[in-house]
């Protein structure tokens, strides 16, 4: 009885906190600024800490694997929520199917930064043996007809205008967390039924969303590269509002999924006020 009322506490702060219009408004606006400012703090972090190494447990298994646990953790409540308002499949399919959209453009935005890379890359041979040192580091050679494949397989090192991926995937990623899971504060207002599995699903999705931001944050800090995140926030940012700004306010179709909460908010709201209407008609 305490565990759950320690729950039922903690998702209604939460899911309070991730519906009002502040946080709706003025999230991307915090991540933007957390993007451009970040690097900045690798002037106080120590270089000394573990999570100045790409080794870190938490890059390995979770920043390697984002979009896997991203669509995990959101799938397995957007399906939950939307099956238990609804009992339809088809419309659950349908608002997982935003995750399928993000997916897919987060598959072809990699493709494309790896074409990009490779077409205006170039691969360099270390001399290690050289006496002469530039800035602590030694002489690079440039190799001609070496592909990116074959320039890191033989070891050496290729350069070209990079975009990072980790940077956008995870503005990608909380960005449609926020979005996601924040129906669920408008759809307990209206008194919808929340047991103990959908708001540990919404829980472990709060968790999930601050965890991709220190995440962002470390990055940032221990592994400053200026320009190159600044792009991959930016990417990912006009990707969210690509998708949840201008397509999916187009409204639910065969072309469009809808926005988070669309089709289940709105109905549940239609059917409250006609119940309190018949209700009101049978004491009259």
């Amino acid at each position: 009885m305490f565990f759950n009322t320690v729950l039922v506490v903690l998702t209604d702060l939460a899911a309070r906190f991730l519906g009002s219009a502040i946080f709706r408004k003025h999230f991307h606006l915090v991540l933007s600024v957390l993007v451009m400012f970040g690097p900045a703090l690798s002037f106080w972090v120590s270089q000394h800490s573990v999570f100045a190494k790409k080794t870190h447990f938490l890059y390995r298994i979770f920043l390697r694997s984002g979009w896997g646990w991203t669509c995990i953790f959101v799938g397995s409540f957007v399906f939950l929520l939307s099956f238990s308002i609804r009992r339809s499949i088809s419309l659950s399919i349908r608002h997982l199917s935003r995750l399928g959209v993000a997916g897919g453009l987060w598959v072809g935005f990699c493709k494309l930064l790896d074409l990009l890379e490779n077409t205006t890359g170039s691969c360099y041979e270390r001399l290690l043996n050289s006496p002469e040192v530039t800035n602590g580091q030694p002489l690079l050679v440039l190799r001609e007809g070496a592909s990116k494949s074959e320039c890191l397989r033989a070891g050496m090192l290729w350069r070209g205008y990079e975009v990072s991926e980790d940077v956008f995937l995870l503005c990608l990623c909380c960005l449609l967390l926020a979005e996601e899971i924040a129906v669920f504060g408008p759809y307990l207002k209206l008194g919808g039924f929340s047991g103990g599995p959908l708001r540990i699903l919404f829980l472990f999705c709060v968790l999930l969303l601050w965890l991709w931001i220190f995440l962002l944050l470390c990055l940032l800090a221990y592994f400053p590269q200026f320009p190159t995140q600044l792009l991959g926030g930016a990417l990912g940012c006009l990707s969210w509002r690509g998708l949840y700004q201008c397509w999916y306010r187009l409204g639910p179709s065969w072309y469009c999924p809808g926005r988070p909460g669309q089709g289940l908010l709105n109905t549940k709201t239609n059917e409250a006020a006609a119940e309190d209407k018949l209700n009101h008609n049978q004491c009259n």
